[in-house]
C-alpha cells in the first residue's frame, strides 16, 4: 500500500493497534517507520468490539464499521480506559506517540464533554472532523473511506465519499482521506490514485486547529 501511494512519510500517519500480538521484531518495525517520517497515531485497543447490543450499534456495524467499531461497547469509563491503555503502549515501547487518536471507524463512542479533558491524546479524530480535547472544539472536516468490501458497504461508501468531497469543495474545506491496508484491492479501489493526484497540499491537524481558534475568536470578538 505505501509504495503504491507513493506519498512522502511525513504525509501519511500509520494508525497502530496496540492490543495486537506485537513482536520484539514488529516494533523495531514501528520504530523504522517513524524514524523514516511517518507519524504514527493510536489506533483502539483490539480494533474488535464486543457483539452489538443497542440497534444503533448494530446498525453501524452493518453499513460502515463491521466488527471494529469497539469504543461503542464501552461506558465513558471504559472508553478513557482503553485510551489511556493505548496512549501508555507507546511510551512502554519507547515509541513516541502523535498527538493524534483515532477511535476505529471513527467511532468515539459514549464520550461525554465533560470527559474529553481525562484523555491523554490532544486530538480525537471522528466522523465529523477533528476534536481539541484540551478546548472540547471540533473542527467539521470530510472524510472520505474506502473499506468497500462487501456491496451494501461499497454502496454506502460510495455515497459517503461524493457528499464528502462535494461538502468539502463548497465549504473550500480541506478532505481528510482514510485508508485501509487493502483497499486498493477492493470495490472502490479505481476512484483511490485518481483522488490522491488532485491533492495539491497536505494539512497537519494541529495547524488546522489552531487556525480554526483564531477564526472563531475573531468572529467572538466581531460580533
Amino acid at each position: 500500500m505505501l509504495s503504491r501511494l507513493q506519498l512522502a512519510p511525513e504525509h501519511v500517519t500509520l494508525l497502530v493497534v496496540p492490543g495486537r500480538d506485537w513482536s520484539a521484531d514488529d516494533i523495531a518495525w514501528l520504530r523504522d517507520l517513524q524514524q523514516k517520517g511517518h507519524p504514527l497515531a493510536g489506533h483502539g485497543w483490539l480494533h474488535r468490539c464486543q457483539p452489538p447490543v443497542s440497534l444503533y450499534h448494530r446498525l453501524h456495524s452493518l453499513v460502515l464499521s463491521r466488527t471494529v467499531a469497539e469504543h461503542l461497547s464501552f461506558s465513558a469509563e471504559g472508553i478513557v480506559r482503553l485510551v489511556q491503555d493505548c496512549h501508555d503502549w507507546f511510551a512502554e515501547h519507547q515509541l513516541p506517540a502523535s498527538s493524534l487518536y483515532v477511535p476505529p471507524a471513527w467511532a468515539l463512542g459514549a464520550l461525554t464533554k465533560e470527559r474529553y479533558a481525562d484523555l491523554p491524546f490532544r486530538y480525537v479524530e471522528t466522523l465529523a472532523g477533528i476534536l481539541d480535547t484540551r478546548s472540547g472544539h471540533t473542527l467539521s472536516l470530510p472524510l472520505v473511506g474506502f473499506e468497500a468490501d462487501y456491496p451494501l458497504r461499497a454502496w454506502f461508501l460510495s455515497c459517503f465519499n461524493r457528499y464528502s468531497i462535494g461538502r468539502a469543495k463548497s465549504l473550500s474545506r480541506a478532505l481528510r482521506v482514510g485508508l485501509h491496508p487493502y483497499d486498493l484491492e477492493l470495490s472502490l479501489a479505481s476512484s483511490i490514485l485518481p483522488l490522491l493526484e488532485q491533492v495539491t497540499e497536505f494539512l497537519d491537524y494541529g495547524v488546522l486547529m489552531q487556525s480554526d481558534a483564531v477564526l472563531e475568536s475573531s468572529d467572538i470578538a466581531a460580533g
